[in-house]
């Protein structure tokens, strides 16, 4: 579904990434681990097309993807669930939501998408006329994923969805999003520190440091790796 070759970025001169290379196929579910500054954030930005890459190429379906603006990507079946969370503050759960799905694919399946945002998310339809800036950082996390879900996407892209949440928040997070991979097949590609987590659901994954693929291959070989156990998983 999603193929990314010899990407390289750059901000002021100083590469973000150098030759990434990776896949996603259709109804995986893929992680990209690394420590902060390894580039995870500019990758999603390059994908969502906000940043410009200087090289490689990125193709979503068989198309270039270079070639489509940033805002078209999301019709394209493409949702970014954003660092940090950046929901609406000034609009309610149910608003934020219907933002989401803007795309037409999302407008067209809104009864059945907004009813399983809920369904996995329970509070947001217990607090949908809520303001989503008087949420708690773990519920506004929770939005941001159902925004994204509201998309109808083909391809969720989530960066660092457990940020700043209590243990027991970022379990319950990471229990839901395994479930939108498990249930819905809907296809993952996330971006996360919390190395541990990350592996445990992910079918494929990538490490990431200084802007480079240092490493790759199928869960249960990562979680066996003797690097990734001693720099990761604290082993």
């Amino acid at each position: 579904m999603l193929a990314i070759d010899d990407l390289s970025v750059a901000y002021g001169g100083l590469h973000a990434l150098s030759g990434v290379s990776l896949a996603v196929g259709e109804g995986q579910f893929v992680a990209i681990v690394g420590p902060n500054g390894a580039g995870k954030t500019t990758l999603f930005k390059a994908i969502s097309g906000t940043v410009a890459p200087l090289a490689g190429r990125i193709t979503y379906d068989g198309r270039d993807l270079l070639e489509a603006p940033s805002w078209q990507r999301a019709h394209l079946g493409i949702a970014h669930v954003p660092e940090g969370r950046q929901v609406f503050g000034a609009l309610t759960v149910l608003e934020n939501l219907e933002m989401g799905a803007y795309p037409q694919s999302g407008r067209h399946k809104w009864t059945h998408n907004v009813e399983r945002i809920f369904a996995l998310f329970p509070v947001l339809a217990e607090r949908r006329h809520q303001l989503a800036g008087t949420l708690s950082g773990g519920e506004q996390q929770m939005l941001a994923i159902g925004r994204g879900i509201a998309s109808s996407p083909r391809l969720l892209l989530l960066d660092e969805p457990s940020m700043g949440l209590a243990p027991a928040v970022a379990d319950l997070i990471f229990d839901r999003i395994a479930a939108l991979n498990r249930e819905d097949r809907l296809t993952l590609l996330l971006v996360e520190q919390r190395v541990a987590e990350a592996l445990e659901s992910c079918d494929y994954g990538y490490v990431l440091e200084t802007g480079r693929v240092v490493l790759e291959g199928r869960q249960e070989a990562l979680i066996a790796n003797d690097r990734i156990r001693r720099a990761y998983l604290g082993m």
